[in-house]
């Protein structure tokens, strides 16, 4: 993937943004400003000049001093530059029109007068600019290039990105520490009888290691295996700088299994006394992980309460006297994570190197165990340095040259300065596009999970990615995030049924390293929490990310900052003394999800920032917008879900620009005039049922539709509601024959029941509540679709016949919910050629599925939900008959063991006589 003219990035600043304005400038529509003209031209080629060059630094890990301040200057002055161009083109307007009338004409000449003052404040400007261009550049004068470290980067990003990761990422030398773990957890110390009459204790396991041994890892697996053994489980993260009412928050969401995290919840005192009362009488399972600090541990405590059950806990922590402090209330023990042996170290590096140990090429195999020595058994080390060497041409001399990089770093302090090299090696082999990408992470919490959509768009909204060629923004962001997660330097956090990543997670040693990076470009600064760095942040602020800043504090971190220029605020956890928007003039990102201070004149101003491509107000209390929100012309992305807004101003439809809305499920309605809105490319939550029949017969005239998620909550009651469904129908099939991609349908008034859709560019289908017969025969007719969801009463083998014939289907989940006894047979002749997902829920009844010989030759994975009861002669499901079969997951109805067990052991006769030795997995 070519990314060399992303606009924005760490390096350059704006540089390319302000060179490509600059040229509109000097075009026909501005030939006018004659006075200008040959300065901008003069600026022009002053800039493409300075631009090589600091693309050509970015590449040295260590500039001298020189270089780096004249870098610094060249990219905060481009900043300047872009801002003061905006200010222009948006004071002239776009055009010139002719006044009619004796009102207009006064009005005309007075904004021919402002226009004027406007040329003259450019031509001053460009003046300056210029001057303080020739002043850095005569400090420096070091505009020839010269030799820098050169290395071969393989830039392009594989678009199986996610499979490589999975393959990668299968855990080495787990399996000794997890069975250690699970015993010591698992059995019982019984002393004395009178012991076995008194309360039995609770038993605590702390994991203790430094960063990036695996800890985290190490707790989820054992979890993982035996959280379904617990009435109530949890696993809560609480990181260096604790929310603790949030941390306790979301454990009672987990034992309780209901949302606690959006509601006040009370004080610490009083979830506390919610946790206990409720943990009382009950087996449970928690995992603390990460704890910093013996203050925390010792609130968090007091919320897992003594009683006649079996109780266990696992904390993690790097630091000794933590883990310690841990135990000192609990019967328990300390587990030092030991490093990984050079046979575990050699199969994960190799693993993401080669396809085996054994195809590594001879003259790289000294260098590598030279290299693994360096990583001392770290795993977090040999996934990032291996990452590197992955997208470096596998030559001994660029090898050796890595090698020698880490120097001797690695062998004086394995545990902070060595991954700190080997970190920096990696974030200087990026390509500058993914450098941009991975500093804009540092704007998230520690320990966070970040939506991988919300992060390519706001990536996209800062400029750092854009359409190129028949690639749109968010396919090539996709790209990126995928890369990243390739490299090791992301890690995958939620997957979805499709085994598709949709967040990420960054560990914390890395995080701290980027966030080093990001102050030292001031390319954003972070107020709110301790630093875990050591530096000066710059005064005047690019992008400005709140975190935890608590009403009546924010005066005090922000004396001496200078916001006139900040391209990003973001505010994430704690309350917030909102700052006047009319502050941020040039913001391009504004990101106030869950802002608890949030109130709706607070947006007043929003309408001023003329630059804005980005509004996040999910899970704000706001309950309208402004009514001129439609003067945002550059807006790209709305997100309402989760706010009290009930009803879209008519400006909105103004918002030519607008790609991605996203309102609440409770319904928003839409004024007239939505096909006006022709940029849209996803429009999710939409409930139907209350828009007006504009709505309905304008959603089929947007062309460049998507993504597009509807609810039908109503039912066919008169004509006026049979012309509303027979408008969206009609709509949803013009989609068909346009750019539609993917339809998510809640369908609780059985609206398609009786309609047949013709998708033919559908990719992706999925249906909610509503159970159809029969498979609908116009599914069949959709020879693109990758993805189905679909239920469907008392299915049938012709329905699976139907389903077998779709021609690119790759993942299907498939709910029956059946009440007869239909045995289901899966062989060749049936289909599915490609699949390579299978989802099967078959409820009421048990699951009756038999994969004969021939079925689906590509399938890798397996789920089998709601599993009721257990005949013989079933058991097995003849997944031996899967060639490429990998993982196995099942799911059985809770309330008998006999059957869990009996699900279990048949499964692993026959995964273990399966070729593959698909791995397999039971809740």
């Amino acid at each position: 993937m070519a990314m060399e003219t992303a606009l924005v990035t760490v390096a350059t600043g704006v540089l390319k943004p302000v060179l490509g304005k600059l040229v509109v400038l000097l075009g026909n529509e501005y030939k006018r400003f004659k006075g200008v003209r040959k300065g901008i031209r003069s600026l022009t080629h002053e800039l493409g000049a300075m631009e090589a060059f600091l693309t050509k630094m970015s590449e040295e890990e260590d500039p001298n001093v020189q270089d780096k301040v004249w870098m610094n200057e060249v990219r905060e002055l481009s900043y300047d530059m872009e801002d003061a161009i905006d200010d222009f083109m948006q004071s002239i307007g776009d055009k010139d029109e002719k006044p009619d009338g004796f009102i207009d004409k006064i009005k005309s000449s007075l904004g021919k007068l402002g226009k004027m003052k406007a040329r003259r404040r450019i031509g001053r400007e460009i003046q300056d600019l210029k001057k303080q261009i020739i002043e850095v550049g005569d400090r420096n004068a070091r505009y020839k290039s010269r030799e820098t470290f050169s290395k071969t980067i393989n830039a392009t990003v594989d678009p199986r990105a996610l499979a490589i990761f999975e393959h990668a990422s299968k855990l080495v030398g787990i399996d000794e520490p997890k069975a250690e773990v699970i015993k010591l957890l698992t059995e019982e110390y019984v002393r004395s009888t009178v012991q076995q009459q008194q309360l039995q204790q609770l038993k605590i396991f702390s994991i203790v290691g430094y960063g990036g041994m695996g800890k985290t890892t190490l707790a989820n697996q054992v979890y993982q295996e035996l959280k379904g053994q617990y009435e109530c489980r949890a696993f809560v993260s609480v990181s260096r700088n604790p929310d603790v009412t949030n941390i306790l928050r979301t454990i009672l969401s987990e034992v309780a299994k209901k949302d606690y995290g959006c509601t006040e919840g009370g004080s610490i005192q009083q979830l506390i006394n919610k946790i206990t009362d409720f943990l009382t009488d009950k087996r449970y399972f928690v995992v603390v992980d990460d704890i910093w600090d013996v203050d925390t541990w010792d609130i968090i405590k007091c919320a897992f309460p003594a009683t006649t059950y079996t109780r266990r806990i696992i904390t993690t922590t790097r630091i000794n006297s933590v883990a310690h402090s841990c135990l000192s209330s609990f019967n328990g023990c300390i587990y030092n994570i030991r490093a990984l042996g050079m046979v575990h170290s050699r199969q994960l590096f190799h693993r993401r190197l080669f396809k085996s140990i054994e195809d590594c090429p001879s003259y790289l195999q000294e260098i590598s165990e030279q290299i693994m020595k360096k990583c001392h058994g770290l795993p977090l080390a040999i996934i990032a340095i291996s990452g590197l060497l992955a997208n470096t041409e596998k030559t001994e001399v660029l090898w050796n040259q890595v090698k020698d990089s880490i120097g001797r770093a690695l062998e004086r302090n394995p545990n902070v300065e060595g991954m700190m090299k080997i970190l920096s090696l990696s974030y200087f082999d990026l390509p500058l596009y993914l450098k941009t990408c991975l500093l804009y992470l540092s704007t998230y919490l520690e320990d966070s999970t970040i939506k991988k959509k919300g992060l390519i768009r706001r990536w996209i909204a800062e400029g750092f990615i854009h359409s190129e060629g028949r690639y749109t923004a968010y396919e090539l962001g996709e790209r990126c995030f995928n890369e990243l997660l390739n490299r090791g330097l992301i890690q995958p956090g939620e997957t979805n049924d499709y085994g598709i990543v949709k967040s990420c997670r960054v560990h914390d040693t890395i995080l701290d390293f980027i966030i080093s990076k990001s102050i030292e470009e001031n390319f954003v600064t972070l107020l709110g929490v301790p630093i875990p760095t050591i530096g000066n942040q710059g005064k005047v602020v690019r992008r400005l990310c709140l975190q935890g800043v608590e009403a009546g504090n924010s005066a005090v971190l922000i004396a001496d900052l200078v916001f006139s220029h900040v391209r990003s605020l973001i505010v994430v956890r704690g309350l917030l003394e909102i700052p006047s928007l009319e502050q941020f003039r040039h913001l391009r990102v504004l990101d106030l999800m869950d802002c608890s201070e949030l109130e709706d004149h607070h947006l007043e101003n929003i309408v001023r920032l003329f630059q804005l491509r980005y509004l996040n107000l999910k899970g704000a209390e706001i309950s309208k917008l402004p009514e001129q929100i439609g003067s945002l012309g550059c807006l790209e992305v709305l997100d309402l879900r989760g706010t009290s807004v009930k009803e879209l101003p008519a400006s909105i439809v103004n918002l030519r620009k607008l790609m991605h809305l996203l309102v609440g499920h409770d319904g928003v309605k839409f004024p007239d005039g939505i096909a006006k809105m022709q940029a849209l490319e996803t429009l999710k939550y939409v409930n139907a049922s209350i828009q007006p029949l504009d709505f309905m017969c304008g959603l089929g005239q947007l062309m460049n539709l998507r993504n597009l998620q509807l609810m039908f909550d109503f039912g066919i009651t008169n004509m006026a509601r049979k012309e509303h469904n027979k408008a969206i129908i009609s709509s949803m099939c013009k989609l068909g024959t346009q750019n539609i991609r993917s339809l998510i349908i809640r369908d609780e008034s059985g609206l398609l029941d009786d309609e047949s859709l013709c998708l033919p560019t559908l990719e992706y289908l999925s249906i909610h509540f509503l159970i159809f017969s029969e498979v609908p025969t116009w599914v069949g007719s959709l020879r693109n679709l990758q993805r189905l969801r679909l239920a469907v009463e008392g299915l049938k083998q012709d329905d699976l016949c139907s389903l077998g014939a779709l021609p690119s289907l790759l993942v299907l989940c498939l709910d029956d919910e059946t009440k007869s006894n239909e045995k289901l047979r899966i062989n060749g002749e049936v289909g599915f050629r490609f699949l390579k997902i299978f989802v099967y829920c078959r409820c009421f009844k048990p699951a009756d599925l038999i994969f004969g010989i021939g079925s689906m030759p590509k399938l890798e994975k397996l789920e089998l939900n709601e599993l009721h009861m257990v005949e013989a002669n079933s058991l097995g499901f003849g997944i031996e008959n899967l060639p490429c079969l990998t993982s196995v997951k099942c799911i059985v109805v809770r309330g008998d063991a006999g059957i869990a067990e009996a699900v279990k052991s048949a499964m692993k006769r026959a995964a273990s006589t399966h070729p593959n030795h698909p791995s397999l997995r039971f809740s």
